[in-house]
């Protein structure tokens, strides 16, 4: 052990700093498993707002890169580890306080979203925000990386639901923003600027959640396409006359996967699969269920079935939901998050089928296809050097096809260390200009997350 780490090793309690080269292992990876992934020189595991304190004025006096981190499950190599830096782990910060009269839950960002959910459900309160992962991913990756989810058509992402933090700069400054107000304009917009920050603008030790009443069960149509062309032409469709509580669409490589891994009586020879939801209330319920049943069969559906038996509906949204899991199985992953505007949904699917053949891959898809939001996954064999240069071809050309259509690289992944090259060309010189100010702002000596995006 250096010296410099000793001294932040002798800063804090024991037990929160390690640099055992068996625990450290850990830190390495996110979900992306990228070979890229460097190895931190410590671990640091925080366990109050204190130590990530302690962590960063120890950063900026000796110039040691800090990499925050959750619960690891980022799609981005956003929290991937970088060689000589140290590891900022909130997973054991975990604490969630439910303030029913305010309707807010109060929660340190290593707790898990269902966890925060599970809280406010006891309560006879919701927390929207739905991310496939949400058993597994943390509030503070949840904010880093602003994550949508299954049923943010409706009721949008996690920026959406973010009432106050409290942020630690580069410095050791502690700061507060925001609170359990639900209004509150003064000052500029900072709350915001932090959410989606991916690590690279300060931590977020504490945040303040805004809940909604608990959600009505919902009815559910499953919608069977003999093409991915024309389930997106019904989502096209459905989205002029019903706003549903989710929209999710699955290809045949994903169905097929998924019964591979868990089977669970999808049609394996349908195109495309829908799962619509609407928890709209009463009489209205009917309506939209009319209306999506309508849309769909004008599309050229196959086959359409309504149901309103909430445990029938869970069943195909968790077919949704391991998808990823399943396609783990079949190789290598590359996975993608590219999304554009509804209209231009068929388009980007059409370009993802021709990127496959042209390069050889498979591709599956699975997407929140309501807004626009789509996860193509390049499946390839990590082993054979022409498999993955040929999958990262296909990475590339997929971000480019979503820029061309009016789109953008990350929905809800972030931009990480796997996009970055990639973002210029969605956002221009001038606004990657304006990322790197406000960065030099906040993170002059640039120990936050060094070599992701900004």
């Amino acid at each position: 052990m250096d010296d410099v780490v000793e001294e932040l090793v002798a800063a804090l309690p024991e037990g929160v700093v390690t640099t055992d080269a068996a625990a450290l292992e850990k830190y390495r990876h996110d979900w992306t498993h990228d070979a890229g992934a460097g190895t931190p020189r410590a671990a640091v595991r925080a366990e109050t707002a204190e130590h990530v304190q302690e962590t960063l004025r120890w950063a900026t006096r000796h110039g040691v890169g800090v990499v925050p981190r959750g619960a690891g499950t980022s799609l981005s190599g956003g929290s991937m580890a970088v060689d000589g830096c140290v590891t900022l782990s909130l997973e054991r910060m975990t604490a969630v306080e439910i303030d029913t009269a305010a309707r807010v839950a109060v929660v340190e960002p290593g707790a898990l979203n269902v966890d925060v959910k599970k809280a406010a459900a006891a309560e006879g309160l919701w927390y929207p925000p739905d991310p496939s992962s949400f058993e597994i991913s943390s509030i503070g990756g949840n904010i880093a990386t602003n994550a949508g989810g299954l049923c943010c058509v409706k009721y949008g992402v996690t920026a959406d639901y973010v009432l106050g933090m409290d942020v630690v700069l580069a410095d050791g400054t502690l700061v507060t923003l925001g609170g359990k107000r639900v209004k509150d304009v003064a000052g500029l917009s900072l709350l915001k600027l932090f959410v989606g920050s991916e690590g690279t603008l300060g931590v977020v030790t504490r945040a303040v959640l805004r809940l909604v009443p608990a959600q009505q069960p919902a009815s559910t149509v499953v919608a069977l396409f003999p093409t991915v062309a024309a389930a997106a032409a019904a989502v096209v469709e459905l989205g002029r006359t019903v706003r549903a509580s989710m929209v999710e669409l699955m290809d045949q490589a994903s169905i097929n996967a998924v019964e591979d891994f868990r089977p669970m009586g999808l049609d394996r020879d349908a195109g495309a699969l829908l799962i619509v939801q609407t928890d709209a209330p009463g009489a209205a319920r009917e309506d939209e269920v009319a209306a999506v049943v309508a849309a769909c069969e004008l599309a050229g559906a196959e086959d359409v079935v309504a149901t309103d038996d909430p445990e029938e509906g869970e069943m195909f949204v968790r077919a949704r939901r391991v998808h990823f899991t399943a396609l783990e199985q079949r190789g290598a992953v590359l996975p993608e998050d590219v999304g554009v505007p509804v209209p231009q949904l068929p388009e980007l699917l059409a370009r993802v089928e021709a990127i496959g053949r042209r390069h050889g891959v498979e591709i599956p898809v699975v997407a929140h296809a309501g807004d626009g939001n789509t996860h193509p996954a390049i499946v390839h064999d990590a082993a054979d050097a022409d498999s993955e240069r040929r999958a990262r071809l296909a990475f590339d050309e997929i971000m480019h096809a979503a820029i061309a259509l009016g789109g953008t690289i990350t929905g809800e992944h972030g931009v990480g260390r796997l996009k970055k090259e990639c973002l210029e060309d969605q956002v221009g010189a001038d606004v990657m200009d304006l990322n790197r100010r406000v960065k030099q702002a906040l993170d002059p000596d640039g120990i936050l997350n060094p070599g992701s995006f900004v």
